[in-house]
């Protein structure tokens, strides 16, 4: 059986601890990872992810970093893919590489981005990735795909692990997707209806052995908000969620609600 980990969500908001300080109490709990979604328009201050984590990672020691999820039209996936290596790199090989097609299109016409239809959103993470591991493995790679594309690109240094990919997704087309070519799955409970989780979790994995992958190497996570998740943990690792990603609402008893997950209700699921 794989072990169980436990991340916990960075609000990218601006909270009076600050996102490092919040990693850093995680580390010391034994949480496994810390992450951060990725919003960067909208009327409340936030951080940028990519940047805000960069902070995480220089100011903690151990504790994995995971993007849940970097939306693929806001960056070019070739600069993901050298900011990737740079973070993994600069912090001792932590980061999960989270991506999605994108969840919200009021986002982008804000920033003044095309708005990708749904099927644009998958396409383009299937482009996202075959530039991304393009870059990573080979010299002077060239794509030429629907949405991306690269010409003769080298890109140094290589990464000196298999960063894992982690998907967020929903849809049919997109789970099916995930089990082709991502290392993870990480949707949120909410998006995906309780209910519905376990057949969504079987169809990556399906799709995962009829590409000739082993499904047993695909991590399926799940994020889940600490007030409505709590009565269900046992279920969700029965039916093979092997890692759970908790939000904590703001409030002045947080750090005391985070500290009570970790010493009381964690430590019994991972044995």
């Amino acid at each position: 059986m794989s072990p169980i980990s436990f991340g916990l969500d960075l609000p990218a908001s601006l909270t009076p601890e600050g996102p490092v300080a919040l990693a850093r109490a995680a580390e010391d709990l034994g949480f496994d990872f810390v992450s951060a979604s990725d919003h960067p328009a909208g009327t409340d201050p936030s951080y940028e992810t990519w940047t805000m984590l960069a902070f995480v990672a220089a100011g903690t020691g151990r504790i994995g970093i995971a993007t849940r999820v970097l939306g693929v039209p806001y960056r070019p996936p070739a600069m993901v893919a050298k900011m990737a290596e740079t973070l993994d790199r600069l912090s001792g090989g932590r980061l999960v590489l989270g991506l999605g097609g994108g969840a919200s299109d009021d986002e982008f016409r804000q920033l003044g981005l095309h708005v990708p239809t749904p099927r644009e959103k998958v396409v383009g993470l299937e482009e996202a990735v075959a530039v991304i591991r393009g870059l990573w493995s080979q010299k002077d790679f060239t794509y030429t795909g629907t949405l991306f594309r690269t010409e003769n690109a080298t890109v140094e240094p290589k990464p000196e692990r298999r960063i894992p990919i982690w998907f967020g997704t929903f849809g049919p087309r997109a789970l099916e997707l995930t089990g082709r070519v991502a290392d993870g799955w990480i949707p949120s409970l909410g998006y995906a209806p309780a209910e519905e989780l376990p057949r969504m979790r079987r169809r990556v994995l399906d799709a995962a052995e009829r590409a000739g992958r082993d499904p047993s190497t695909i991590t399926t996570a799940l994020n889940l908000d600490l007030d409505d998740g709590l009565d269900r943990l046992e279920d969700l690792i029965a039916q093979g969620f092997t890692t759970l990603n908790f939000k904590v609402a703001p409030g002045p008893d947080r750090a005391e609600r985070i500290e009570r997950l970790a010493t009381e209700v964690l430590p019994p699921l991972r044995g």
